[in-house]
């Protein structure tokens, strides 16, 4: 899932965001057009064009995502979501409060999916009262979805690796300039054992422990609004925001390493597991990002020193 901070880096989002909504306001010409972003908690309102539908959904708003109506869309089979009428579908009542607060009857919301699977989120038309909506229309409203999803697939690549699909030292750096305020830690970590994955079962079997690793990674750091960094080769990195404490960023490397010592045959006979080199940044220590990775790397020397599946701070 794309974060807000990584649609700030994209190129002419604003803009194209803008045109998405005169297009889909084109054939939903008296409708609220929203194009919303959604991870695993919240909804997101991206953007909105309002053609005096009566409704009130505004720019910014972030939502529980248990709560909305767009969590009903079928994403797998990328299928559009349709009520025409809400106030007489009595399946919405776990939702009701919402959708009377936003003052919303009629609704079509078609998922944005990448090629790759990942949910971005939403683009969907409501009005205040029922409507019915044109089949033509909501093809037509899928069509720029999709072509939305291009778009974003065209940006991921500047900001993402190809083979694991975390993020790169390009997005590191510019998440850096862009965020000087933050404090919180840096990890380095690479693969305790990974050369004998790949002297052993050959460069496919070595790519299919640096993408399960990367899950493993980010299905972690993601829990704690962080986000994940390959550099290359089996060496990552990982942020740990607003988080200073010595004690809990030890409790965050001991469950990162243990996720990646843990490998199913023949995987486990290369003993692969991790070792973790940590610094901590104060807002004044990012203005200098490499000096922070240098640091980060010694201290993952020290880990490695020190034996597999260990940590050392700096």
């Amino acid at each position: 899932m794309i974060s807000s901070n990584e649609l700030q880096l994209y190129t002419n989002f604003e803009e194209l965001a803008n045109d998405v909504l005169q297009m889909a306001s084109e054939f939903m010409k008296d409708k609220l057009i929203f194009l919303s972003a959604i991870t695993q908690t919240q909804q997101l309102i991206l953007k909105v064009l309002d053609n005096n539908s009566g409704s009130r959904i505004t720019e910014g708003m972030e939502l529980d995502i248990q709560g909305t109506v767009c969590q009903r869309i079928d994403f797998d089979n990328r299928m559009p979501l349709i009520y025409e009428d809400m106030s007489k579908e009595s399946c919405l009542d776990d939702v009701r409060n919402v959708i009377l607060d936003a003052n919303v009857n009629s609704y079509v919301g078609v998922p944005i999916v990448q090629e790759n699977g990942e949910v971005f989120g939403t683009l969907c038309a409501v009005h205040s009262l029922a409507s019915t909506f044109d089949p033509k229309s909501v093809r037509m409203l899928q069509r720029i979805s999709k072509m939305f999803s291009y778009y974003l697939a065209l940006e991921q690549m500047a900001f993402r690796d190809a083979l694991t699909g975390l993020y790169n030292r390009q997005y590191l750096s510019k998440h850096f300039s862009a965020e000087p305020s933050t404090s919180g830690a840096i990890f380095f970590l690479d693969l305790d054992g990974f050369k004998k994955v790949n002297d052993l079962y050959g460069h496919d079997k070595g790519d299919f422990v640096l993408k399960e690793a990367s899950h493993r990674i980010n299905s972690y750091v993601t829990k704690h609004n962080g986000f994940a960094v390959r550099l290359g080769g089996d060496e990552f990195i990982i942020t740990v925001p607003e988080v200073m404490d010595s004690a809990l960023l030890s409790t965050y490397a001991e469950e990162i390493i243990s996720r990646l010592s843990a490998w199913e045959f023949p995987i486990k006979e290369c003993d692969l597991s991790a070792s973790i080199g940590i610094v901590t940044c104060h807002p004044e220590d990012r203005q200098d990002l490499n000096a922070l990775l240098k640091k980060a790397d010694q201290a993952l020397y020290q880990a490695k020193a020190a034996g597999k599946r260990a940590y050392r701070f700096y």
